[in-house]
C-alpha cells in the first residue's frame, strides 16, 4: 500500500482565503517544495515513438499556469469565474458536466449503458470501452452546448483517472487531453471515490472538514475520515464484494428488469415483501472492525432462491405467478434488511473511531450510487442522529457516477494549486496512458495505531503525474 501513497501536500487554504488569493493573483506554494522523488518515469508513451524516457510535465501553482505554445497565457480567474469541465468514464456511464467555481451547475450530461448491462448481465469492460468511445465526443460537446460555452471559455478540465476499469478510464483521459491541448487548458486528475465524497460540499455549502464519509456503489464500500482536502484516513473497506454488486446480482437472480438498474429494481420489489421472511445471517459480526463483506450474503440469496424452486432464469418477475412473486419479494426484502444492517453496524463503529480521532466531526456524508436507495438513507440517518451528527446525501442524480462530481472536485484541487500543465502542442494523438485501476483513498487505519501517523501519510493527490508515479512504483 505504501507505493500508492503520494507526496505530502501543503495544507490547502480555506474557500474564502482561496478566492481572495485568486483575486490578488498571489503565487501559491510551488510544488517543488513537496520534494517528489528525484527520478520520475515518463507516464505517457507513444505507440509509434521510441523517444527516450523523460520526466513528466511539472506541476505549477495556479497563478503561473502556462499555456500551450499556440495560445496566450491565461490570467488566474477569481473563484466564482472558474469554469471547469468534468469528464467521467470509470465504469459504465459516460458523463460530462460544466460547473462554475461557486458550485453553479451549468450543464450535466450522462449517457447510460443500461441496455448493455441488461444484455451482458453486468459490466463487460471491452463492450463498455467501445460504448464510451462511441459517445464521448457527443457527451462532452453537449455539456459545452448546454452550458452555452466553448472550450476557449473553460478554465481547466477535470477527468477521472482512477479507480475504475482501465479500458474505460483511458477513453475519458484521452478526451480530456484532447480538449486541454486544443485550448491550452490545465488538467486536474480526479480520484473517483474522492469525488463522490466531495460533491456533498457542492450541495451543502456548510459542510466543512473534517467529516466522516461512507461511499457505497457497485464496486466500492468505503468508510473514510476526510481530515482535509486530499487527506483521508480509510476506516473500512470491502474485502470482497461491495453492496451495489450484491444488489445487482440478487436482482438478476430474482429475474428483475435490469434496465432500470439492479438496485432500484430490488428496492422496489422489497417494498412488497416481508423483511423477516428469510433468516439471512448478518456478515462479519465476529470481526470487530469497519470492513464489509457481501460475498457470503450473495450466496445466501442464491441458495434461498434454489430452496424455493423459483425458476427465475426462465420466468421473469413480470410473468411470475402471485405466489412466486411474493416469494421473490420476501427474499428481496430480507436481503435488503440484512445488507443494510451490515452497513449500520460498520458505520456505528466507524463513527466511534472517527470521533476519537476528530471530536469536532459534525457531518456524516453518504454518497455513491447505493446512496440513492431510500431505505439505506433512512437507516443511516438514524445512525447519524443517534450520534449527534447530521446526515448529508447528494440528490440521486449526483449519487450515481456523474460529471458534476468530477468537475467540482477538480475545482477544489485547482483552487489549491494542484493540477497538471496543459499538454504540449506536439503531443501525439495516439498516446497510451498508463492508468491505475486500483488507487487507495488514504491509508488504512486500525484502532490503536498512531492517529498522527495516519493523518500525516494518508493523502491523495489528484494529478495524472502523481497517480501514475504511484503506479510505476508499484
Amino acid at each position: 500500500m505504501a507505493a500508492a501513497l503520494l507526496p505530502t501536500l501543503s495544507p490547502p487554504v480555506s474557500r474564502a482565503a482561496a478566492a481572495f488569493l485568486l483575486l490578488l493573483r498571489a503565487p501559491a506554494k510551488p510544488f517543488s517544495s513537496l520534494r517528489p522523488p528525484q527520478t520520475l518515469r515518463r507516464f505517457l508513451t507513444s505507440t509509434s515513438s521510441s523517444s527516450p524516457v523523460t520526466p513528466p510535465p511539472a506541476l505549477r501553482p495556479l497563478s503561473t499556469v502556462a499555456a500551450s505554445s499556440s495560445t496566450t497565457a491565461r490570467a488566474a480567474p477569481a473563484r466564482r469565474d472558474l469554469l471547469m469541465l468534468g469528464i467521467e468514464t470509470s465504469c459504465d456511464d459516460t458523463a460530462a458536466a460544466v460547473v462554475r467555481g461557486d458550485g453553479e451547475i451549468l450543464s450535466q450530461v450522462v449517457s447510460s449503458q443500461a441496455d448493455l448491462l441488461a444484455r451482458y448481465g453486468g459490466v463487460a469492460p471491452k463492450m463498455a470501452e467501445e460504448a464510451h468511445a462511441l459517445v464521448i465526443d457527443q457527451v462532452v460537446q453537449k455539456a459545452l452546448d448546454d452550458a452555452k460555452l466553448s472550450g476557449s471559455d473553460l478554465s481547466a478540465v477535470a477527468v477521472t483517472v482512477g479507480p475504475g476499469l482501465s479500458l474505460c478510464l483511458r477513453v475519458g483521459v484521452h478526451k480530456a487531453r484532447q480538449v486541454a491541448k486544443s485550448f491550452g487548458l490545465p488538467i486536474v486528475g480526479v480520484h473517483h471515490m474522492e469525488a463522490h465524497a466531495l460533491v456533498s460540499r457542492l450541495v451543502n455549502k456548510d459542510l466543512d472538514f473534517p467529516f466522516l464519509g461512507l461511499l457505497i456503489s457497485g464496486g466500492h464500500n468505503l468508510l473514510v475520515l476526510a481530515h482535509s482536502l486530499g487527506q483521508y484516513v480509510q476506516l473500512g473497506t470491502t474485502i470482497d464484494d461491495a453492496i451495489g454488486e450484491a444488489y445487482d446480482k440478487s436482482a438478476r437472480w430474482l429475474g428483475l428488469d435490469m434496465r432500470k438498474g439492479g438496485g432500484p429494481a430490488l428496492e422496489e420489489l422489497a417494498l412488497h415483501g416481508d423483511p423477516n421472511a428469510v433468516n439471512f445471517r448478518v456478515p462479519m459480526r465476529q470481526h470487530k472492525d469497519c470492513n464489509f463483506s457481501y460475498a457470503g450474503l450473495k450466496t445466501q440469496v442464491r441458495l434461498a432462491i434454489e430452496s424455493k424452486n423459483l425458476c427465475t432464469d426462465d420466468i421473469p418477475i413480470s410473468s411470475a405467478s402471485e405466489e412466486d412473486r411474493q416469494s421473490r419479494a420476501n427474499i428481496a426484502a430480507s436481503f435488503q434488511r440484512v445488507a443494510v444492517l451490515h452497513l449500520e453496524e460498520r458505520c456505528q463503529r466507524a463513527v466511534e473511531w472517527a470521533l476519537k480521532i476528530e471530536p469536532s466531526i459534525e457531518y456524516f456524508v453518504v454518497s455513491g450510487g447505493v446512496a440513492s436507495n431510500k431505505y439505506v438513507r433512512t437507516r443511516l440517518n438514524q445512525i447519524a442522529e443517534n450520534n449527534g451528527l447530521q446526515l448529508v446525501c447528494p440528490p440521486p442524480s449526483l449519487c450515481t457516477d456523474n460529471g458534476v462530481m468530477i468537475a467540482w472536485t477538480g475545482i477544489e484541487h485547482f483552487v489549491a494549486g494542484r493540477f497538471e500543465d496543459p499538454p504540449a502542442a506536439n503531443e501525439p494523438d495516439d498516446m497510451q496512458y498508463e492508468l491505475r485501476p486500483r488507487w487507495p483513498l488514504g491509508e488504512e487505519y486500525s484502532e490503536g495505531r498512531s492517529v498522527a501517523r495516519s493523518l500525516k501519510t494518508a493523502r491523495v493527490h489528484p494529478s495524472l503525474t502523481s497517480m501514475i508515479q504511484g503506479s510505476l512504483q508499484k
